[in-house]
């Protein structure tokens, strides 16, 4: 009686010490809200305006949205395995492979996509690769991106504000 009453006071103390583990979330989880302010918008063209993020262990969760310059939204989701595995949706009849790494030395998240679309010349792909880091505290996700296409490339960095 006495076995059985030390067994199941260490599995409850066990389950009580990793609780806390696993109630911590990642400081990429949450709604952020693109900073304007920070980020310089170029043309009219789509731009990612907030996104919602769900970071697990091995697995990242987004609902990216997307706006144009009339305001109009435009959200997909999105779940990526953390182990560079490619994952592939179909957004708006346009499809896209995407692969995702966390590279805990420096905190930061990689992402590769790849989204094919019919354009003026035909089908092209667009290419998107993406560093994400959180900056000030935990308030800031900041996104350097390369974006390239038949039409050409741009580079810059998007910041986000977290939603509290």
């Amino acid at each position: 009686m006495r076995t059985k009453t030390a067994f199941f006071l260490v599995i409850f103390m066990i389950l009580i010490s990793a609780s806390p583990i696993r109630s911590q979330t990642s400081p990429f989880s949450g709604e952020w809200k693109l900073n304007r302010e920070k980020t310089n918008l170029q043309g009219s063209q789509l731009f990612l305006s907030k996104i919602k993020v769900e970071l697990k262990s091995d697995s990242l969760l987004t609902t990216r949205t997307y706006e144009n310059g009339n305001g109009e939204e435009y959200p997909f989701v999105e779940n990526l395995s953390l182990d560079g595995n490619e994952c592939k949706i179909i957004i708006y009849d346009m499809p896209r492979t995407s692969k995702a790494t966390s590279s805990p030395g420096d905190g930061t998240i990689n992402l590769e996509s790849t989204t094919v679309f019919t354009g003026n010349n035909g089908e092209d792909n667009y290419k998107a690769k993406e560093i994400w880091k959180i900056e000030e505290g935990g308030n800031i996700l900041s996104i350097a991106f390369t974006n390239s296409s038949s039409a050409g490339s741009t580079t810059g960095t998007q910041y986000f504000d977290k939603v509290k």
